[in-house]
């Protein structure tokens, strides 16, 4: 069932979608060649703490960190450890934060230093079609609509949309309904709503779409090995058209 939030709980959603943005602007400026994940990770924490919210991915289903640090081939779900950051490197950072029972969640793809010609594109192609896609969360489209655009804006640039993985609704829980995948028609899914708040996040491959979980139960990856970015934003769906909740 998909639950609609009222503009009181939208706007509790928007102080945690704004804690999280301002993490990602703290990871921005921190995030250096010779960091370890683990370090950046409890950056991470600390500064969500100091805020009065709660670490939404800490313990969530088991995971052990606040944070998901995917460095390069690593899709989503890096468990943050002693794997050091180095230049060059493309690092997603997928954080959330939990505000009076209600979940913020955003993720962005960072680049470390200068970074290939290839990788930039990859990391280009994956904002635009998330902003593409935000821009179909509009009431009487369907979910669809938000998926084909993603969809078409990577395809159209050479690169792989990751099928085994979607976004989500959510709202009093992490994960809620519907699914929001990153591929599809126009005719896929229910006609949106205002009140409907959705987590939009393509992943997007260098090369093929499929992926793999490494035996940490966790961290997938790319099957191919190439590198792989995501950025993600939670949206409102309202009269006045999308409302990007993850914004500092």
């Amino acid at each position: 069932m998909i639950v609609l939030k009222t503009s009181q709980e939208i706007e509790i959603m928007r102080r945690a979608g704004r804690i999280v943005a301002q993490v990602l602007d703290l990871v921005d400026e921190s995030l250096a060649p010779g960091m370890t994940t683990s370090e950046l990770d409890r950056r991470i924490e600390d500064f969500i703490r100091a805020r009065g919210a709660v670490p939404a991915f800490k313990n969530y289903q088991g995971f052990p960190a606040s944070a998901c640090i995917s460095i390069n081939e690593e899709v989503v779900h890096g468990i943050p450890g002693s794997r050091v950051i180095e230049q060059g490197d493309i690092v997603s950072v997928d954080v959330g934060a939990v505000v009076d029972d209600y979940y913020g969640d955003s993720a962005r793809t960072f680049a470390v230093g200068e970074v290939s010609p290839d990788k930039g594109r990859l990391m280009a192609s994956t904002l635009e079609s998330l902003m593409a896609g935000i821009d179909k969360a509009r009431i009487g489209n369907r979910l669809g609509d938000i998926s084909v655009t993603v969809q078409r804006v990577a395809e159209s640039q050479g690169f792989g949309v990751v099928r085994q993985l979607v976004g989500h609704g959510i709202g009093r829980r992490m994960h809620e309904e519907p699914q929001v995948p990153n591929f599809g028609s126009s005719e896929d899914g229910p006609v949106l709503e205002a009140g409907m708040v959705l987590a939009i996040e393509p992943m997007i491959n260098m090369g093929t779409y499929d992926v793999k979980t490494m035996p940490d139960g966790w961290t997938v990856v790319t099957a191919d090995g190439q590198p792989s970015a995501h950025f993600e934003h939670t949206v409102a769906i309202t009269n006045d058209g999308p409302d990007i909740l993850t914004l500092s």
